[in-house]
């Protein structure tokens, strides 16, 4: 497989995810090496010529930046700053995290402004590429220098310290670099500071959830829907007319794709007794749209931070400028994986409501979608357990980035907590799909008490594909496993074939 080239330009987000969903190798191009290349040997250059402070160059790091350091323990401050900042705690991060981290952090280091070796931005290259993957533990992070914790345990293994994933076997990171026919690197002036500094661990997850988000958009939407016609539900909401005077983009968006997904049915043209729907049947586009406008602002920002320099100092060889300054500082993205949180939740929170509506015997639906209720619960409890998972992410949805803490003996005064915020919105979105999960489980088993009446071409064939895999249920059984089944399905489901603009 070809390598992507890592440039000076920066990362689109579409490239990422393609480096990531096809295991792509990275090289850095020729723009970059020779950037990498001209930043290490200035700073060099720049130690020969002068013995003025620089911050963790020749200083000590956070409060103790005003005791020097001499040169001939230059090597041995990076190595101590690597080891001392591995604190991380808790659970391990996804193996996709990492990849994303290790993908980031080379690209942040190709723009030519870090000052480190190339030999050190070429062992990243060439970790990410063999799948010698670094334990990265979850806490630690303030988002204050960016991600201090987890990038120490990102590179402890350049060191030869910490623990990596390889062939599928957690390893001390000596035995996977022997394996490799890797030596351990010495870092130089500034390495330490420059591996540790930056947002790689907060835009990973925000990269990766702004992906899967925009995937959970869309469907939503379909599934909604689904669980339109299965509750006899009206189309005059989603007409063009009513969205074109309040012109808010998202909201434009979903009313034309429920109108396009509903093309066709049999269902939604007939009839109706009633003249109006709830709200979480009606005012699918206001709430589905207000979530794909943030989404569009959260993408926004994680394409800039892909286009961004993150480390401390920042060095400048064209202009002979070494600046210490706070590109680290990760409230950009704290605040955009707040957003990102509600926006989630929100849809969650909507879909449970739609599924509380299918279940509560209306509109000739038998109570609970069971054809004898009381006898059988049907689908009882999973409404419970969806509106347990939607409880859930409202306790969590309150804003990190409205958090700070002194730290560093206060020269660390205010802090972002974006990497608190990254972890809460991983753990939303993916309680999302599980709630999107439960409403199509409870949708397709709603729609068949509709018949012989069809849906549209769209739904059918998302109905079918969904019953290859998740049967109609007669009467009770273990809700449990097909409850995961359906969440697999809701993973797995391409959403090529059900879109529409």
């Amino acid at each position: 497989m070809k390598p992507h080239p890592i440039t000076t330009i920066g990362l689109r987000l579409d490239e990422l995810e393609a480096i990531l969903r096809a295991h792509r190798p990275i090289t850095l191009a020729s723009d970059a090496r020779q950037a990498v290349k001209r930043s290490h040997a200035y700073l060099r250059d720049r130690l020969k010529r002068s013995d003025a402070p620089i911050y963790g160059v020749n200083t000590g790091f956070g409060a103790l930046y005003d005791k020097p350091i001499a040169k001939k323990d230059l090597a041995q401050l990076q190595r101590n700053l690597v080891m001392s900042h591995a604190c991380g705690s808790g659970e391990p991060v996804s193996a996709d995290i990492v990849r994303a981290m290790l993908v980031l952090k080379v690209q942040n280091m190709a723009f030519g402004h870090s000052a480190v070796a190339p030999a050190t931005v070429q062992r990243l290259v060439d970790m990410h590429n063999a799948d010698v993957l670094p334990v990265v533990y979850e806490r630690g992070s303030l988002g204050a220098s960016g991600d201090l914790a987890p990038l120490a345990h990102l590179c402890l293994p350049l060191l030869g310290l910490g623990e990596v994933e390889w062939k599928g076997r957690r390893m001390p990171a000596g035995k996977a670099l022997k394996g490799m026919g890797w030596e351990p690197l010495e870092l130089g002036p500034k390495e330490g500071l420059a591996l540790l500094n930056g947002t790689q661990f907060m835009n990973a997850y925000a990269a990766l959830l702004t992906l899967r988000m925009a995937r959970l958009a869309d469907l939503a939407d379909l599934i909604a829907a689904v669980s339109l016609d299965a509750f006899d539900g009206r189309i005059e909401p989603f007409h063009a007319s009513v969205h074109a005077v309040r012109p808010h983009p998202g909201q434009a968006v979903v009313a034309a794709r429920m109108r396009g997904l509903l093309e066709g049915s049999a269902l939604i043209r007939r009839r109706k007794s009633h003249v109006q729907d709830p709200y979480s049947f009606r005012c699918i586009p206001q709430v589905h749209g207000a979530s794909r406008d943030a989404l569009a602002y959260v993408e926004r920002v994680v394409e800039r931070e892909l286009e961004a320099v993150t480390d401390n100092p920042t060095v400048f060889d064209d202009e002979d400028l070494i600046v210490s300054a706070g590109n680290f500082h990760g409230q950009p993205l704290a605040l955009a994986l707040d957003v990102l949180a509600i926006a989630a939740a929100e849809l969650g929170s909507i879909s449970e409501r739609r599924l509380y509506k299918l279940i509560s015997g209306q509109r000739g639906l038998p109570a609970f979608l069971v054809a004898r209720p009381g006898l059988h619960s049907g689908f009882m409890i999973p409404q419970y357990t969806a509106a347990s998972l939607v409880s859930a992410n409202k306790q969590r949805c309150m804003p990190n980035s409205v958090d700070t803490i002194d730290s560093s003996n206060g020269q660390e005064d205010h802090v972002s907590m974006g990497a608190a915020a990254a972890i809460k919105a991983w753990q939303v979105v993916h309680d999302v799909e599980r709630i999107l999960a439960i409403e199509l489980f409870a949708a397709a088993q709603a729609l068949e008490f509709r018949r012989p009446a069809r849906s549209s071409a769209p739904v059918e064939s998302l109905v079918a594909a969904f019953r290859a895999q998740v049967p109609f249920l007669k009467a009770d059984e273990v809700m449990h496993d097909h409850m995961e089944a359906a969440l697999a399905f809701v993973r797995g489901a391409s959403m090529d074939r059900w879109t529409f603009t």
